[in-house]
């Protein structure tokens, strides 16, 4: 407990699955949590209940893919709090046909970057400049084994492999400022997002394709893995981990 003392943290997609978790988590160890999604409901409920355990929360409705919503997700956290000390960017969306080049339809290119890579880029560009003036921060990236392997339809890795070359980037330009940038890139998890895709509906030549290159005997992520994770990221104890691109999977994919 208290790991996260004193810290601000901003999470994206904080409604449910590893956002929620690492809400409910860094407010345990601390922190005042600001949360933002679209699904205000749930996002309310997610807030209500770290007030309800005693802790900090502010719900902020957002879509990342608008970035004067990314703007003013951060404007509101400084109204509240001051300042930014954790930003961890896990709002995504993934395909649901895990769609194969010769076959992706604009939209699902559309829909996949806007709110992957460019939501991503936004919200990071808005938290950025509070961390760089004040020279401390930590940038969390929740991007995906599919951007570090390339298993998965073909414009969800693009969206995701993205994030990576952004969390090097990040972290090269601000190191001697203080303020660190990692990604976690999580196999398979187990949240309502990815249980919600129908076998039906999925691409059966990339699939065939992935399962030559993956175990997929072995267990699957819990949200509460990642989490946990992503709270050594963000904090002090990985004050010396900045520009590292970590895989969560239990190696399925080695």
């Amino acid at each position: 407990m208290g790991r996260l003392d004193g810290k601000v943290a901003v999470i994206t997609g904080g409604n449910s699955g590893i956002g929620a978790c690492a809400a409910e988590l860094f407010a345990k160890e601390g922190a005042k949590v600001v949360i933002s999604a679209r699904r205000v409901e749930q996002l309310d409920a997610v807030a209500d209940k770290i007030k309800a355990a005693g802790g900090e929360a502010l719900a902020v409705p957002c879509d990342i893919s608008d970035k004067a919503q990314c703007s003013a997700v951060i404007a509101k956290t400084l109204e509240a709090f001051g300042t930014v000390d954790i930003l961890v960017n896990n709002a995504g969306v993934v395909d649901s046909g895990i769609e194969a080049v010769e076959k992706v339809t604009d939209q699902t290119i559309d829909t996949l970057i806007d709110i992957n890579t460019k939501g991503t880029l936004y919200m990071t560009r808005e938290a950025s400049k509070v961390m760089i003036e004040k020279k401390a921060g930590s940038i969390v990236n929740v991007a995906s084994v599919a951007g570090y392997t390339g298993g998965g339809g073909v414009a969800y890795v693009a969206s995701k492999a993205a994030m990576i070359g952004m969390t090097k980037n990040i972290a090269m330009r601000c190191a001697n400022v203080n303020v660190r940038c990692n990604a976690l890139c999580p196999g398979s998890v187990v949240t309502p997002m990815t249980m919600g895709m129908k076998k039906e509906n999925l691409d059966p030549d990339m699939m065939g394709a992935m399962a030559k290159h993956a175990d997929l005997s072995l267990p699957v992520c819990t949200p509460e893995e990642v989490a946990n994770a992503i709270l050594f990221l963000a904090g002090d104890e990985s004050s010396a981990i900045t520009g590292q691109i970590i895989v969560i999977d239990h190696g399925a994919d080695l």
